[in-house]
């Protein structure tokens, strides 16, 4: 059952859900990880698979794989967030539910007792995951969502991230430097609104998606390439960022747990869901 209440988090997101794409949209070192992101998308999924989008906002990655060929569809807990994404979706055959991350498991449980209701893959971009402080259930409902050996691609903060650490000090912001190293939930703010985030650690993942998935990789996404705090000023820099766009690439495995985001590929096993 999807719940009637909106998150803190959520309902920060589906505050600024008409401006989100106006804001993020322009910024090229958003662009710079998103790109890398996708790259990976695109080698472990098969062709025209179908996929399923945890936490997708407004849909730009969802409408850009589907605009590929795949079968695309996109959840998230904000009702404005998904009325948005279903506008880019509807014209390429693809579609967006709101389901709240932390109903993932009851929304599994829905797609398993329909026909032909499992996905070959899954995936989640720029840390919509870090806004949920257990992600038991998120292991759990994609156990009963994927087939066996499907990829599940997520993208969650980075735990010790130099280049943040870099750019808050500078912006005059020192203790904003640390704030991934800190455990549990630390406070955010966004749209006017408070909520909570959780860097989870490499660790809790693993065992969140135990025994029904293996992490077979973490590559990392924005090394060098710093994170959206620098902004605008390193989008008046191209020559710079295409600099440290390659840096990243040649080092996105060896330096990956140093990254602004980390992408963990995750593999379905054969373990019987929950």
């Amino acid at each position: 059952m999807i719940a009637e209440h909106l998150s803190p988090a959520v309902k920060a997101f589906d505050a600024v859900a008409p401006a989100f794409d106006l804001r993020f949209g322009e910024w090229l070192s958003v662009e710079a990880q998103r790109e890398a992101v996708r790259r990976a998308l695109l080698s472990a999924f098969p062709p025209r698979g179908r996929i399923l989008e945890l936490g997708g906002g407004t849909g730009v990655d969802a409408a850009w794989l589907a605009a590929r060929g795949f079968d695309i569809t996109l959840t998230d807990g904000s009702p404005a967030m998904v009325a948005i994404a279903q506008t880019k979706l509807s014209p390429l055959g693809a579609r967006a539910a709101v389901v709240p991350l932390e109903e993932l498991e009851a929304f599994g449980q829905t797609q398993a007792s329909t026909d032909d209701g499992l996905f070959d893959g899954a995936f989640s971009n720029f840390a919509s995951l870090n806004c949920v402080e257990d992600l038991s259930p998120v292991g759990r409902g994609l156990a009963k969502l994927l087939r066996p050996g499907a990829s599940a691609m997520l993208v969650l903060f980075g735990t010790m991230s130099p280049g943040e650490m870099l750019v808050e000090t500078l912006n005059g912001r020192p203790r904003q430097s640390f704030r991934r190293l800190r455990n549990g939930p630390v406070p955010a703010r966004l749209g006017g609104q408070s909520f909570n985030v959780v860097y989870h650690r490499r660790n809790a993942l693993r065992r969140a998606m135990h025994p029904w998935f293996r992490l077979v990789k973490t590559v990392g996404i924005g090394i060098f390439v710093p994170p959206s705090a620098a902004e605008p000023w390193i989008s008046r820099h191209r020559g710079l960022l295409r600099v440290l766009t390659a840096l990243d690439r040649s080092a996105e495995r060896a330096l990956a747990p140093f990254a602004d985001h980390v992408l963990y590929h995750f593999e379905r096993t054969d373990a019987a869901a929950p």
